[in-house]
């Protein structure tokens, strides 16, 4: 059987060529054609105008969705099944298999971008599943495919009591991969629906949209290694050894992990506060599981462990309000009305679009220095997260306009010196004892 398999292989591929060849093919080339047509103007129709950027069904083109192919696939099969009794069947039975193989790549492509849009690694696997895709459908057109597996299928092992072939093994590695690829599609789904809207709830949204996830991705696990053909009974075993590598070396790991559930939980920190950590400022843009990104108003962002957030004293400058306090120091001359001039410099610096008017500014006197006496203006602002420096120059600006039409004088250091006379410094020096006068 083995030997004349080649042969049959070489005749299979003569007699589709054959077929590519008759004018019977350019018909089922114009029915693909309007399969494809008609898939894309569904999709159109189905999106609307709007484009959907990050969509898994509808893609950011249409075409490079998942639901284009997959209409695509669904027309051609039912025009394949239609044309079956009239004309010799070449075409659709080769674009059947290649759209299916789109429809695989598309599925596993899509969703692991929407579901993890920053990685690095995807880009590297998703490479892997359309070169793995693409070749299935060569070998099986090519007919070497079925031959494969069948010479798979003599190729066993035992592991425990259960017998277990290179061809289960391989056909529950594609189960598992498409199981964990759905689990991760309803995962993103739902948590794109839990996060969507922003609001005070939003960590509670968080920490539902991770547990979500785990939860999925659990039982996928559980369906994936059952689909292998894995034995569930021995996960007692497996969870004995996972609970003393998480007792010595995942301790951290699992440290950081429950940290981001009770910070997450309560709501101590949140998505959007102004912070302190470690002597670096800035404004929290996520909580994961593991870590919390503090973004910086100069555009750093910092990793922060949670365990680090949980253990260590942060600075919350948002917990309660999102108001910051400022304060800027100017000095004045010695003579200058300190009285008549507080309530101006305080309408002016209310007058800066950024300062609020609730708690209002306030100006004081705060000590009388070698060269003038300061004043301390102090102000409030609501949107620390737009910058600080920008409406500290705003308020000393609109002072400095005071200032200047008020013609208050801002001093600068100046020293007065007093030049004293030495006694007899401009007579002629006396001529020493037993001298002879020249």
């Amino acid at each position: 059987m083995t030997a004349a398999a080649p042969p049959a292989i070489a005749d299979d591929l003569q007699l589709l060529l054959r077929e590519l060849t008759q004018p019977a093919a350019m018909a089922e080339l114009g029915v693909l054609v309007g399969c494809l047509v008609l898939a894309w103007a569904l999709v159109r129709l189905l999106r609307g105008r709007q484009p959907t950027a990050g969509s898994i069904w509808f893609g950011e083109r249409i075409i490079d969705g998942v639901l284009f192919p997959v209409a695509a696939l669904a027309l051609a099969f039912g025009a394949r099944a239609l044309l079956a009794g009239l004309l010799p069947i070449a075409v659709l039975r080769l674009a059947v298999p290649i759209l299916l193989s789109l429809v695989v790549i598309r599925i596993a492509v899509r969703v692991l971008q929407v579901t993890f849009p920053h990685s690095g690694w995807v880009r590297i696997v998703e490479r892997s599943i359309s070169w793995l895709a693409w070749l299935a459908v060569v070998l099986w057109i090519t007919g070497v495919l079925p031959l494969l597996l069948e010479a798979a299928d003599e190729i066993s092992w035992k592991v425990g009591a259960t017998r277990l072939t290179l061809r289960n093994a391989i056909e529950g590695a594609v189960t598992a991969g498409l199981v964990l690829v759905v689990a991760l599609w309803i995962s993103a789904a739902i948590e794109k629906q839990l996060l969507r809207g922003t609001g005070d709830d939003l960590s509670i949204r968080k920490i539902a949209a991770n547990l979500v996830r785990a939860v999925l991705l659990f039982v996928g696990l559980l369906l994936a290694m059952s689909a292998v053909g894995i034995d569930l009974t021995a996960l007692s075993v497996l969870g004995g050894a996972l609970g003393v590598g998480l007792g010595f070396g995942l301790q951290k790991i699992a440290a950081n992990y429950v940290s981001g559930f009770v910070i997450l939980a309560e709501r101590s920190l949140r998505i959007g506060d102004m912070v302190r950590v470690d002597n670096f400022d800035g404004r929290i843009t996520d909580i994961r599981t593991r870590y919390t990104v503090i973004r910086a108003l100069n555009g750093r962002e910092a990793i922060v462990p949670n365990e680090l957030l949980i253990t260590q004293r942060v600075e919350n400058l948002s917990l309660a309000d999102m108001k910051v306090l400022l304060t800027t120091t100017v000095q004045v001359a010695y003579g200058t009305p300190i009285r008549e001039l507080q309530p101006k410099v305080v309408a002016a610096v209310a007058g800066v679009p950024r300062v609020v008017a609730d708690p209002a500014p306030s100006c004081q006197l705060a000590e009388f220095a070698a060269d003038g006496m300061n004043l301390n203006i102090n102000f409030w602002i609501a949107d620390p997260e737009n910058g600080q420096g920008n409406v500290r120059s705003d308020v000393n600006l609109a002072v400095l306009d005071l200032f200047e039409r008020e013609g208050v004088e801002i001093p600068f250091p100046q020293r007065v010196m007093h030049h004293r006379a030495v006694p007899g410094a401009g007579a002629a020096p006396a001529s020493p004892p037993g001298s002879v006068p020249g």
